[in-house]
């Protein structure tokens, strides 16, 4: 299997974790966002929206996306399953995971902020904007979050939920957001005393800077 990632994306950085939980091992292949090597003709006949990740299955299957990706690797290698039997709990689960990764990632992703400074904006206004949009999902995933007992988003083991959570928390330390959610930060603690929580931030990464 090979993981196309960066270390810094975090949306590479949920499927590390997911393949760490499975005992899964993946080839890295590097594309540095900042230089660009994300758009060159190569990937983008791998994955033609030039997004980081795309994944390939030991099959040769090209799968993009890392909500799809990880939950590819939650049918193909049940153990421990990251989705909650219970169809409401489960339901729940994939509601915070794509708030995390459809809601608050994408607006202030790399590609959204080099638009914002295209169109004349200064650089703190843009780091502004990305702080703002943190936030304010991050209240809502608190909130989601709120009457769910046990040591992590859902329960007393992790699910697709943390896996976005842990990713979008370090992406808001790099925003200089103040971490004020003692529940986010309590089931990150749980999350990172576990070695594929660990193993896949960004400083233990094979490109990292």
């Amino acid at each position: 299997m090979i993981l196309h990632g960066y270390f810094r994306s975090t949306a590479s950085w949920r499927v590390r974790i997911a393949l760490g939980l499975k005992g899964l091992k993946a080839v890295q292949v590097i594309h540095h966002l900042r230089k660009g090597e994300q758009r060159t003709p190569d990937y983008l006949a791998l994955n033609p929206q030039g997004l980081l990740p795309a994944f390939v299955t030991d099959d040769g299957a090209v799968l993009t996306q890392s909500l799809s990706i990880i939950e590819y690797l939650d049918e193909t290698s049940p153990a421990p399953s990251l989705l909650p039997a219970d169809p409401v709990q489960r339901a729940r689960v994939r509601a915070v995971a794509q708030a995390v990764a459809c809601d608050i990632h994408p607006v202030q992703n790399l590609k959204v902020l080099q638009r914002l400074r295209d169109l004349g904006l200064g650089e703190d206004v843009v780091q502004a904007w990305a702080a703002t949009v943190i936030e304010e999902g991050l209240d809502a995933v608190d909130k989601l979050l709120a009457d769910q007992p046990g040591a992590f988003a859902f329960g007393d083991a992790p699910t697709l939920a943390d896996l976005c959570i842990v990713p979008q928390l370090g992406n808001a330390r790099r925003f200089g957001v103040e971490i004020r959610w003692p529940r986010l930060l309590a089931l990150e603690a749980a999350c990172l005393e576990l070695p594929a929580f660990k193993n896949a931030v960004p400083g233990k990464q094979p490109d990292a800077e």
